[in-house]
């Protein structure tokens, strides 16, 4: 059997590896790193994640999200296996140590018989085979390139945000509490999986006034900064008023300061765990395109960063997507070039997890489609079913943008005798996903 070709090691198509192998077709594997770098890896490992260390809501009962996770789960992902094994403290989240997480990701895959990694950069769109082009939104420029003139239209753009990273033994814990928002989780572990950074009113306003005026690094030239709503730089947020913050990740409610219950903070900066051994918390929310002498001087008037040294410090690049809904079938292969199936990030999806099922719907297809079959999607009715009807022709093509998984792409449930109240809704969605779902899975 002639193998599966796919392009990128990152989240989806390290999936897509997985799930193909394990349906006993080959597959060859293509990643450019560490022979070619970009600004935003580290490493030559596959899975790297490189912004945040969050999978975000594991509730697989009222979040869209924890959905995906479960969907994921059940199809056998190595991704979700992987997360699970490297778990950390996150409250109601799944974060993750993104080092030990990515380095048995690579060894999961290397020990795969069916599988074979070549390291070396791809330049052009293959004439035959089947392949799966799943380079994620650093796509290499002669690549997209490539894509641009197969497509005869130009790649779309956005800019994705990386949060600075502090060392916790430079956290000063007089000042500075642990917990997580509502007390959320199980143990005492998860319950107190966040470091709280109180401010007072006027440390506020003065953190705003420091943010706006910050040097901030120019744009490039042709870039235009169409940020996603997901992961606006801060400063960005700021510019949209000075309360802006203080109602989205500087948000004080769901948290108590041990060291003055009875004094209400006016905001609250969270930092999240962000490797197994405790000792680099990410700051949540807190991406950002000030220049790095600006970011220390401006994270440092935080209450309890005052000394904090930063084992990485934000920055924001470009990340280009597909039009795909008017470039990709329902089995996200190309149109003009059905050979080619796209998976990841590159399709239009946000996140870390949504990038992933991508790449397992991907990988299924191809495999399906090498062994004589034709695999339909999941219906529309589950997690992964909303997102891949989403981009590939649910959503709007002039207006299409980066999406992440939330209740607003499945059909609405039907309630008898009016409206069903958010509390009932949400349970509605996810149990007609579940049955839906393993009912698809059944004859996948």
């Amino acid at each position: 059997m002639e193998p599966i070709h796919i392009i990128g090691a990152g989240l989806a198509g390290s999936e897509a590896a997985w799930q193909i192998s394990r349906a006993g077709v080959p597959v060859v594997l293509h990643e450019m790193r560490p022979n070619v770098e970009t600004f935003a890896h580290k490493t030559g490992d596959f899975a790297e994640m490189v912004c945040s260390n969050s999978f975000r809501s594991d509730d697989d009962q009222n979040n869209a999200v924890g959905q995906l996770h479960w969907e994921m789960r059940q199809a056998g992902g190595l991704i979700m296996a992987m997360a699970d094994r490297h778990k950390l403290p996150a409250g109601g989240a799944l974060a993750v140590d993104r080092d030990a997480f990515s380095a048995d990701v690579t060894a999961a895959l290397r020990a795969e018989p069916l599988i074979t990694v070549e390291t070396g950069e791809i330049t052009a769109l293959p004439a035959d085979g089947r392949w799966i082009i799943a380079t994620g939104p650093l796509t290499s420029a002669a690549l997209g390139d490539a894509i641009r003139a197969e497509t005869g239209a130009d790649a779309l753009a956005f800019f994705d945000a990386i949060a600075p990273i502090v060392y916790a033994d430079t956290i000063d814990m007089d000042i500075a509490w642990r917990q997580s928002r509502y007390d959320k989780g199980e143990t005492e572990e998860e319950r107190t999986a966040y470091i709280n950074c109180p401010m007072n009113k006027a440390e506020y306003e003065g953190f705003i006034d420091a943010l706006l005026s910050a040097d901030k690094t120019e744009f490039h030239e042709g870039e235009t900064a169409g940020y996603f709503d997901g992961c606006l730089p801060i400063e960005v947020m700021s510019e949209r008023g000075r309360e802006t913050l203080r109602h989205g990740p500087m948000k004080p409610v769901g948290l108590t300061n041990t060291h003055k219950p009875d004094e209400k903070p006016y905001a609250v900066v969270q930092l999240r765990r962000d490797n197994a051994l405790g000792t680099l918390y990410n700051i949540v929310g807190f991406q950002t395109k000030m220049k790095y002498g600006a970011q220390t001087d401006v994270f440092r008037m935080i209450p309890g960063l005052q000394n904090a040294s930063f084992a990485r410090l934000g920055g924001i690049h470009r990340n280009s997507f597909l039009n795909s809904p008017t470039l990709l079938d329902d089995r996200m292969r190309l149109r003009s070039r059905p050979n080619l199936r796209f998976a990841g990030q590159v399709t239009g999806v946000e996140g870390y997890v949504e990038s992933a099922a991508m790449g397992l719907l991907a990988g299924r297809m191809a495999a399906a489609e090498a062994k004589g079959r034709d695999l339909a999607p999941p219906p529309g009715t589950t997690a992964m079913g909303a997102l891949i009807h989403h981009i590939t022709g649910g959503a709007e093509a002039k207006t299409f943008q980066p999406m992440n998984v939330n209740f607003g792409l499945f059909p609405p449930v039907e309630a008898k005798g009016g409206r069903r109240g958010r509390k009932d809704r949400y349970p509605a969605y996810t149990n007609r996903a579940k049955e839906d779902f393993t009912a698809w899975l059944a004859g996948a």
